[in-house]
């Protein structure tokens, strides 16, 4: 095959980019199309770190906006009676966890100890974490008991163990991005989430495991396993961090989202998972898979576990250039009645997302459908696919992606060369499509306080995730399905394996507006008061 570029080289390309020229427009292109290749190509010898983004950054906020109202944080913690068993201990949510603690009766190295016995035992089974860190808990661990000795209290995730995802920077301790060229990968530095929780008094277990560069549930140590049901795995690139917190391996764990990869594996595993706005909480030490969508965020047992820890981790940062300086405060006991709940209808087909509906009129609030414009959303997801593969682009270009576990159609490795065949002017119409989006989305939150949403229908999870809005997912009740098995692409049919039929949760999602993360939780909050289901545990032992 010649490398020279003529005519028909032009003319089948244009079948890639779903255009069509005429014989004298190539003629013209072939005058000075080979400096232009010639260019790109140049620039591959520039190395550019995975930390480095592009210099046009995403804001989510449109012109006009204005930070929302924050109140002050107040969350119960305690109330209940220390149990007596292990397990119920390691199950219970951070606001009993945190009261027992404050309350001495009991010690963060005695709760410590309780989840590294469980990750002995479990995650064989799980393969939920890819590092265990037993040394460091234990000495972090100690350090809050005799702080708390002395008399100071750092707040409740003060000796509260926990997990985070393995893309999170954290000194000495090996970070592999859950890919096989990174196995070895040691940073010298902890990455900013990190660093704040050990400010908050947390402990750190280990790292959990993630889909390779935070796709999927498969990485080098295996597949990353749903609690509920260990034949099939827990999706979303938060898998470990899911999976850990749903089978009580620790009181919370962090995790991260580009494209539902914080609430898709929470709805699998049971927990409550919340996606901060854009912006909110600081990626610096973190992977960078998708400059302008990549966030962290928390997941936990309970809604109002997340909203302690997210209170955590909320704080501008000038290392992440994405980083926007808000306040975050909520009150627990703050009412739902009158609150109006935007719901997409025809999104609501199943009966335990429309039972949910009927709970959210149960409780005073007001149900109110909504529509969307007809657009093309599942078309965003090429802007993904673009910073994505810029992000990891060497591995394309030298081969490195062969190492990949995962090597099917949807796959990080084919799907990163599809996208050398992206077009750039197709970019930047879907950058401006975007824009559209987030102007749709305002509009829709100009009309209601939040937007109800099943994870399994609709749109909503790209379109949250285009637009930063923050969104918490949340278990209200459980569903009787055989082994599912991993899509290939998101919102792709689930496919059911032959077998047994077990009961795994069932969640739904809520989005709210910019920055108001608030007014999800308490939706959510009265949601999982009024359902009662999420203390059930997975049966693991």
């Amino acid at each position: 095959m010649s490398d020279k570029i003529d005519a028909a080289t032009l003319q089948a390309a244009e079948l890639l980019f779903g255009v069509r020229y005429t014989d004298a427009e190539r003629a013209q292109m072939l005058g000075n199309i080979d400096a232009q290749v010639a260019a790109s190509v140049r620039r591959r010898a520039v190395a550019l770190g995975n930390a480095l983004p592009p210099a046009t950054l995403f804001d989510p906020r449109l012109p006009g906006f204005s930070m929302p109202a924050q109140a002050g944080m107040d969350v119960p913690l305690g109330g209940v009676g220390l149990p007596g068993s292990d397990e119920a201990i390691a199950f219970a949510p951070v606001r009993q966890l945190a009261g027992w603690i404050r309350d001495r009766v009991l010690t963060s190295a005695r709760l410590t100890e309780i989840y590294l016995a469980r990750i002995a035992r479990l995650n064989p089974r799980l393969f939920c974490f890819a590092t265990v860190t037993p040394e460091l808990a234990r000495a972090q661990a100690a350090k809050a008991d005799a702080l708390l000795a002395r008399g100071t209290w750092l707040g409740p995730l003060h000796g509260i163990p926990y997990a985070v995802k393995d893309l999170v920077d954290t000194a000495g301790v090996v970070t592999g991005w859950g890919a096989e060229p990174f196995m070895g990968r040691v940073p010298e530095q902890d990455g900013a989430v990190v660093r704040l929780l050990a400010e908050a008094g947390a402990v750190l277990l280990g790292k959990a495991s993630l889909g390779a560069m935070a796709f999927g549930d498969i990485w080098y140590g295996g597949t990353t396993r749903n609690p509920w049901n260990t034949e099939e795995g827990s999706r979303g690139s938060s898998a470990g961090s899911a999976s850990a917190t749903g089978a009580g391996l620790c009181g919370f764990a962090i995790g991260s989202e580009t494209l539902g990869s914080i609430v898709i594996p929470a709805a699998r595993c049971g927990v409550a998972g919340l996606r901060p706005t854009f912006g909110r909480v600081s990626r610096a030490g973190a992977m960078a898979l998708c400059w302008s969508l990549d966030r962290l965020g928390p997941l936990a047992r309970s809604v109002d576990d997340t909203a302690l820890v997210l209170a955590a981790i909320n704080r501008g940062d000038a290392a992440d250039e994405a980083s926007i300086a808000a306040p975050f405060g909520w009150d627990a006991s703050r009412g739902v009645a009158g609150m109006r709940v935007g719901y997409v209808a025809g999104d609501f087909g199943d009966p335990l997302d429309a039972a949910v509906i009927e709970a959210v009129r149960g409780l005073g609030a007001v149900p109110v459908p909504v529509s969307l414009p007809d657009l093309p959303y599942d078309a965003l997801q090429n802007i993904l696919f673009a910073e994505a593969a810029a992000a990891f682009e060497d591995l394309t270009l030298t081969d490195a992606d062969d190492e990949l576990a995962r090597q099917d159609s949807g796959a990080w490795p084919n799907t990163f060369r599809k996208a050398r065949f992206l077009s750039a002017v197709d970019h930047i119409q879907l950058d401006r499509l975007r824009r559209r989006v987030m102007q749709a989305m305002d509009a829709v939150f100009g009309e209601v306080d939040t937007l109800l949403s099943p994870l399994a229908a609709g749109p909503l999870t790209i379109i949250g995730n285009m637009t930063g809005h923050p969104a918490l997912a949340l278990r209200v009740g459980f569903a009787h399905t055989r082994t599912r098995r991993m899509p290939a692409y998101l919102n792709a049919p689930v496919v059911e394996a032959e077998g047994p039929v077990h009961r795994v949760p069932h969640a739904v999602s809520i989005l709210a507006p910019l920055f108001d993360e608030a007014a999800a939780l308490s939706l959510g909050r009265a949601l999982e008061g009024a359902l009662g289901v999420a203390g059930d545990r997975p049966a693991l032992d």
